[in-house]
């Protein structure tokens, strides 16, 4: 067991003592892994306080706390100015951030419940369906209260090609057994059949973030950090638990609820979700190309860094209204990703501070292990401003919402083309599956009975041209 606290440079007696609250019920426990302290690099006074380490058994200090406030900005212990009042404050909450992981946790994770949902739950009307299920609103009968349910077709065994691979649900409902924050899409209840699971899910009425954010005349930067930093506590917390999502896009943050003063981030998603064990090395090719990250397309290890360029991806979006990345083709798009080839133009961000594009540029960086992470994040002075003329800066600052709205439009659009796409896809799969059935059908078309000589393959041609 450890404790960490602040010396000022040059003194032997310790100033500000941090310690991880769980430690003492980790040394109730005899844990092994004691030391879960996160490291921060603390702004602007880091050059006149020095981290220590002490044994729990080692008596305290008398008058340790925090630095002094009634003596700020007279000289310090070393000669140096002391931390003046924005700065305390600052430090004040950086001692908060070091105890994210416990801000909330589910004990009771859900079980598997092998009954009839319908049972429990009243199922409503559909709010959506893709490939492999479907969402339902459906209302808890011994509760009254509302949810979504998403019915998922499971392959009944390892050969089969209609369903989902159970392993995949499995693993998203073990993620979010693990997951209980504000920021995160909740999982309430789990139904399992042998052709089918049933996750009964937190109703999230708000729509995607992006759409909301295009129906405003205009936005701050200031306003424009007060869903990022939810979005940022969300990721925060979910790589304290050394989770990594691995699919953050526009269309994976979602409002809770639409019409309130200040509406709440829910990240949702998770079937890219993965537990990052210690000696473990995870690869992986799936995501969106304009969001992934390098080492991706490289195929190299991944981790929290991985989510973590993803925001820099989206904050880059959400501030001009352009994507860093993005080009003509998928292939053009990775080869730029690769490359790190992305610049801030002045048409597209002239009403963007200083601060904020500082931001991007420590997460948009090719080496995982140098961009930022969640925590360090947050206490960036363009999330968290350390003096009231950053405050300022950012206030007057703006999203360019003229080219944000544009941007959104389009990728709507794109978003509508690939389903219709995948639809026809799935159409021409069936086909080549039952040639015969469709052909039967085929031969009772006007245009095939005036050529009843017609080849069953030529009229499967046929149908496949209509279908594209």
């Amino acid at each position: 067991m450890v404790r960490v606290s602040w010396l000022p440079a040059g003194s032997r007696d310790a100033y500000s003592p941090v310690r991880d609250p769980r430690d003492a019920g980790e040394e109730r426990r005899g844990g092994g892994n004691a030391l879960r302290h996160h490291v921060l690099n603390l702004p602007l006074f880091c050059n006149r306080f020095q981290p220590r380490a002490v044994s729990l058994s080692q008596p305290m200090a008398e008058g340790v706390g925090v630095p002094d406030v009634s003596s700020v900005g007279a000289p310090g212990p070393a000669g140096g100015r002391k931390s003046s009042q924005d700065e305390v404050q600052a430090w004040r909450g950086h001692v908060e951030l070091l105890n994210l992981e416990d801000e909330v946790f589910n004990a009771n994770m859900t079980s598997y419940k092998h009954e009839n949902v319908e049972d429990l739950y009243e199922l409503l009307e559909k709010l959506g369906s893709g490939h492999f299920g479907e969402v339902k609103k459906c209302r808890e009968k011994s509760t009254g209260v509302f949810y979504a349910g998403k019915f998922i077709k499971t392959r009944k065994c390892k050969g089969s090609r209609l369903g989902l691979d159970r392993e995949q649900v499995e693993r998203e409902v073990f993620i979010l057994q693990q997951l209980e924050h504000p920021s995160i899409m909740k999982l309430h209840d789990i139904f399992a059949s042998k052709a089918e699971m049933v996750l009964i899910l937190e109703l999230i009425r708000g729509g995607e973030l992006f759409d909301f954010i295009a129906e405003k005349e205009a936005l701050s930067e200031e306003e424009a950090i007060e869903f990022l930093e939810q979005i940022l506590k969300g990721v925060a917390y979910m790589h304290s638990r050394h989770i990594a999502h691995f699919d953050l896009k526009p269309e994976n943050i979602m409002l809770l609820e639409k019409d309130v003063p200040h509406p709440k981030i829910k990240i949702i998603d998770f079937g890219l979700a993965q537990k990052i064990e210690d000696d473990a090395v995870f690869k992986s090719l799936c995501g969106t190309p304009q969001y992934i990250a390098p080492e991706v397309i490289n195929y190299e290890p991944l981790g929290p860094p991985t989510d973590m360029w993803s925001i820099g991806v989206i904050t880059y979006i959400l501030l001009s209204g352009l994507s860093p990345f993005q080009g003509e083709t998928d292939e053009e798009t990775l080869t730029n990703v690769v490359n790190g080839n992305y610049e801030f133009d002045d048409r597209f961000f002239k009403d963007t501070s200083t601060m904020g594009k500082d931001f991007i540029r420590q997460l948009l960086v090719k080496e995982p292990q140098d961009r930022l992470t969640a925590v360090e994040c947050l206490i960036h002075p363009w999330i968290k401003p350390l003096t009231r003329k950053q405050a300022m800066n950012r206030s007057r600052s703006s999203i360019n919402m003229k080219n944000f709205k544009k941007f959104n439009a389009r990728r709507k659009w794109r978003l509508s083309y690939n389903m219709v796409s995948a639809c026809n896809r799935l159409c021409r799969m069936k086909l080549l599956c039952n040639p015969s059935k469709d052909t039967e059908e085929l031969r009772q078309c006007e245009s095939d009975q005036e050529d009843e000589k017609t080849k069953p393959l030529t009229l499967l041609r046929r149908r496949l041209s209509s279908c594209s």
